[in-house]
């Protein structure tokens, strides 16, 4: 149904614009554009430059409404179209002087529904008068309960990747980027900030004034209003959390200006102004979101020891890749995801040293495979190719770790071909030459061969990676030290060494994690209860740690550990640790309906990223009715 819909669609979804800033074409740099089968927009035709947003965010009603007003570049086109859903209902549509302009809605499908407003000649800005739907997928209202103060209510909006469409009406496509500012008015107790310049304390109206002065695609506007405070980190960084939390999260984030630093000096200036850090209840689905300036995070990386902030360094890697060099299409995610990871690994090495980074590149080798296997045995080996295609598909289903870990594997083998020196001077060149633009899979492959390997006389089978199946065969396999030092501690206590003898005093999480992804897949409950009692993993703090204890735990039956999963699946949102376990609780009859107890309360509290993807394992709609969003 899904892609018969969407395949009709085929005359309506046309081309979006690839490198539109003004900047770039004040330097004379011709407009690109690529198919992007996920938007309505006909930038050819007419596109957004530079929107201007006066909403009202109505906490008890569950509700933004407002005006979003829309300067235009008009290209030979009578209309333009924008991208809508959830929903969302136009009140109206005028031009600068208050006349009325013709629009129309057309049929809502799953991209949800185009607003196509008429242009009579000389038109060059828009005003949209609208509200939010009940049904806004980007929106979470969260009640005071559901966050760590317990007494106002919360807001966050999640855009990645087609979801700022379902608050306000916009060109939602990664391929069309623009400035934009906002002003907005929320309760006066409360605080708002968005992905732009943002106040450093809560003020007495209510009304908080942004801008973005750098050209960006829709998805990644974001809005949060919270009982929030602030605490510088550095010159250029700071965090924002709720005041029971700020402490903890400034001390966790304290080498937020090191990493920036680190940043600059492998691949360019900083080009955002601030790098700022804004920690979200735990319903939030992913660990973290590159909304530029203002990064939003999930507590569940406040582990009491900096020992998850590579999660902050991957954030920040996208002000470069992802945020200033965009994926044209959602085609070409891992043009996004892939360069972060590699990033993200070379800031940690900066850091933290060797060590470090190759336990990293080993886990995300781990979760790589774990991930083709999945693939393949769920018969989408299509979606283990680097270059996606996602017609007729949310593309919510291609951010798999194939896009971070496949593209971060591609990477590495192109630095060992060429040498760190030459492949570092490459990325911050590319970096320079299209900064501000979108970038095509097929457009960067060219520039590879142009600037790098042709150069340096490098052949590689490109189409393995880019377009084939599952893991080519010159993939680098990394290895650690410290994880050989693991595995043979792991060794000593399947020998019979009592789990408390063991030296585990100076792991760090990544060692754990390695040790518990090593443990034979099935145990019985003496063993586990040994590890348990003498490592204290069920009680542990450190969500990745947990996450992957509770998944051992659901393989075994081990009862004792339960209370503890129920509680973790009840209060964290993050999708990347709900899959897994919600997986593994599948694999049995006993787990199913343990699973659908523990979802049918839990499922208020999650974001509808995760509902949707939660919905289709355990089979909800069926069993339940319609999805309610």
């Amino acid at each position: 149904m899904f892609n018969k819909t969407l395949l009709s669609l085929s005359s309506l979804i046309l081309l979006v614009a690839c490198g539109s800033d003004e900047g770039k074409a004040d330097l004379g740099i011709e407009t690109q554009y690529t198919m992007d089968q996920h938007s309505y927009a006909r930038p050819e035709e007419a596109v957004i430059k530079h929107l201007d947003l006066a909403i009202l965010v109505d906490m008890d009603q569950k509700r933004i409404s407002g005006e979003a007003a829309y300067d235009l570049a008009v290209n030979g086109g009578t209309s333009i179209a924008l991208d809508t859903d959830g929903g969302l209902e136009v009140l109206g549509v005028t031009d600068p002087g208050g006349a009325s302009l013709d629009f129309t809605l057309g049929e809502d499908t799953p991209l949800g529904r185009a607003l196509v407003v008429e242009l009579p000649a000389g038109t060059d800005r828009i005003i949209v008068k609208y509200q939010t739907g009940p049904g806004a997928k980007a929106l979470q209202w969260l009640a005071p309960l559901q966050t760590q103060g317990r007494k106002y209510p919360f807001l966050f909006t999640q855009g990645q990747a087609i979801l700022t469409r379902t608050w306000i009406p916009i060109q939602d496509s990664p391929g069309i980027r623009f400035t934009y500012s906002a002003k907005v008015t929320v309760p006066q107790e409360l605080m708002a900030v968005m992905s732009a310049s943002n106040a450093k304390e809560r003020n007495t109206t209510g009304t908080y004034s942004f801008a973005m002065e750098q050209p960006i695609p829709a998805y990644l506007i974001a809005l949060a209003v919270g009982d929030l405070a602030f605490k510088p980190l550095g010159e250029r960084t700071g965090v924002y959390a709720e005041p029971a939390l700020l402490e903890k999260a400034a001390w966790e984030f304290a080498d937020t200006e090191a990493m920036l630093a680190a940043a600059e000096d492998l691949y360019g200036e900083y080009r955002w102004g601030r790098y700022d850090i804004l920690v979200l209840p735990p319903s939030f689905p992913f660990g973290g979101m590159e909304n530029p300036m203002l990064t939003f995070a999930t507590p569940t990386i406040i582990a009491g020891d900096r020992s998850l902030t590579a999660l902050i360094a991957h954030e920040m890697a996208h002000s470069w890749s992802g945020n200033l060099v965009t994926n044209a299409t959602w085609n070409d995610f891992w043009l996004n995801e892939g360069f972060t990871v590699y990033f993200e690994n070379r800031i940690c090495e900066a850091i933290y040293g060797a060590d470090y980074a190759r336990m990293l590149h080993v886990l995300g080798h781990q979760d790589l495979v774990s991930t083709v296997a999945l693939l393949e045995r769920s018969g989408h080996p299509e979606d283990t190719h680097l270059r996606l295609d996602l017609e007729g598909r949310d593309p919510d289903e291609g951010m798999t770790d194939i896009a971070y870990e496949k593209g971060f594997a591609f990477l590495k083998l192109i630095e060992s071909k060429v040498g760190r020196e030459r492949f570092d001077a490459f990325l911050r060149s590319y970096f320079e030459t299209f900064a501000f633009e979108s970038m095509t899979t097929d457009r960067f492959l060219e520039h590879l061969q142009a600037d790098l390997l042709g150069p340096e006389g490098v052949s590689l089978d490109v189409a393995a990676w880019v377009d084939g199946q599952g893991l080519p065969a010159d993939i680098i396999v990394p290895t650690s030290e410290r994880f050989a030092v693991v595995g043979a501690t792991m060794n000593a206590w399947l020998s019979g060494t009592p789990a408390q003898d063991l030296p585990t005093g100076s792991w760090s999480t990544h060692e754990w994690l390695h040790f518990l992804r090593a443990l034979p897949p099935e145990m019985d409950g003496e063993r586990m209860s040994e590890l348990d009692q003498a490592f204290q993993f069920t009680e542990s703090g450190n969500a990745e740690i947990l996450a992957e204890w509770l998944g051992l735990c659901i393989a075994n039956d081990h009862t004792a550990a339960y209370d503890r999963l129920d509680t973790f699946l009840t209060t964290v949102g993050r999708r990347k640790f709900l899959v897994p376990l919600y997986t593994r609780l599948m694999e049995s009859e006993h787990g199913r309906i343990m699973a659908h107890a523990i979802y049918a309360r839990a499922r208020p509290n999650y974001h509808t990223v995760s509902v949707r993807t939660i919905d289709e394992l355990l089979d909800w709609k069926d069993a339940n009715g319609p999805v309610l969003f």
